[in-house]
């Protein structure tokens, strides 16, 4: 009997270092999982197995993983915008070629470092603490001073698996500069027709008075047309103020139902007795801003109406409070605007039917000018339209440009 059970414990004690020395192997794996997974026997055979397995599917895992990285850098290296990774913290990620042309930096260098000490301008700042925040923003210009030479930026912040963030670049500096070009030659040679047109205008309606000219059935049309070209350079001159504008906005205390007043008027004279104009609501509102250039934009509004309602048509025009907002309202029953038309009314000269925008006299720049006094007092312009039925344009200012009483 005992010696039964001292080879019991003999064989229990060989099975012990057994399972104690395959442990040990595993342990010694786990330690140091890039050495070979070792055979095993029995049970631990099997457990073995299943860890080459399961080693032969991560690294296969792994690959693809790897591969679909390099996919994306070389997609985003090929990118023509500038792209920059960051973490939870703003930290550099990962920054492609372009980006680094365009902010000035060092992709095996700043990799790591915080992007706001990078780029240490203010609205670079903000901009990017507003996105942190959670605030929808436009895209940010920026003029950025690379390699001895200014370029513009359009800068955009998207964020991505959760915290991280994506800022994408775009050169825009031949663009606006293009742009800018443009409007200095439209402001310059709006400039050098005025005084010819003028002359010329003064002289045609210098023959109308001449009774010996009253029969030219020509002169009354080429009064018209040189009307026509003095409201189209005036108005041209005016958008070109506006938009080249750097001095700040006035903010004079503006009587605006004393203005819509003289607009209604003026409307009338407009009108010609062909149209109804009602006064829906005018709320004793008194707001802060230039009154010249809100004049202009509210005239604009109502001219058009006018031009483009029937005769026999009704136009509303209000003053009142809109979600706390102060807005300016005209209401018509012309023949409407299609929808896909509504977003591109206060381009230059956009023109939505242009045989009856021509016969209407207007010069297709009423409401770009609109648009920009609007932007000046950091306000909107929403259009509301049905074909048939007519529509709604509204004038909305920010409710911090209220003059409390």
């Amino acid at each position: 009997m005992s010696l039964f059970l001292g080879i019991l414990a003999s064989i229990l004690l060989v099975l012990l270092v057994f399972q104690i020395r395959q442990r040990q192997q595993l342990h010694c794996w786990l330690e140091t999982p890039e050495k070979e997974i070792p055979d095993g026997i029995g049970a631990w055979r099997d457990l073995f197995s299943k860890l080459h397995q399961l080693r032969r599917e991560e690294r296969k895992e792994r690959q693809s993983l790897y591969s679909q990285l390099g996919h994306f850098r070389k997609a985003a290296q090929a990118m023509p915008n500038g792209v920059i990774l960051l973490d939870e913290n703003n930290r550099i990620e990962w920054i492609n070629t372009v980006a680094c042309r365009h902010f000035g930096l060092d992709a095996s260098r700043d990799i790591d470092s915080k992007i706001e000490h990078l780029v240490r301008q203010r609205k670079f700042y903000e901009y990017l603490g507003n996105f942190r925040l959670g605030t929808v923003q436009e895209p940010l210009i920026l003029s950025r001073e690379v390699h001895h030479s200014t370029r513009i930026l359009s800068i955009v912040i998207v964020s991505f698996d959760k915290t991280d963030a994506m800022i994408l670049s775009n050169d825009k500096t031949e663009i606006i500069q293009s742009e800018i070009a443009q409007k200095d030659f439209i402001a310059n040679v709006s400039h050098e027709l005025r005084t010819p047109l003028t002359v010329v205008f003064g002289f045609l309606e210098q023959m109308l008075e001449d009774q010996a000219q009253v029969e030219n059935p020509f002169l009354p049309l080429m009064i018209s047309q040189a009307k026509r070209m003095s409201r189209l350079v005036e108005d041209l001159l005016t958008l070109s103020r506006l938009e080249n504008s750097s001095s700040p906005l006035l903010d004079d205390v503006i009587d605006i139902p004393g203005m819509i007043e003289i607009l209604c008027s003026e409307a009338e004279v407009l009108s010609n007795g062909s149209h109804t104009i009602e006064i829906e609501k005018i709320e004793p509102i008194r707001i802060q801003g230039n009154a010249d250039e809100l004049r202009s934009a509210f005239g604009n509004l109502i001219s058009n109406a006018i031009r483009y309602t029937s005769e026999g048509g009704v136009l509303t025009i209000s003053w009142k409070l809109d979600e706390n907002c102060p807005s300016f309202s005209v209401t018509d029953t012309g023949i409407g605007i299609l929808p896909e038309h509504i977003p591109r009314l206060t381009e230059r000269f956009y023109r939505v039917d242009k045989s009856r925008s021509s016969a209407t006299g207007g010069t297709g720049l009423g409401l770009a000018i609109v648009k920009q006094v609007l932007t000046r007092h950091q306000g909107r312009l929403d259009i509301e339209s049905e074909i048939g039925r007519g529509s709604i344009f509204s004038a909305k200012l920010p409710s911090d440009r209220i003059v409390k009483i």
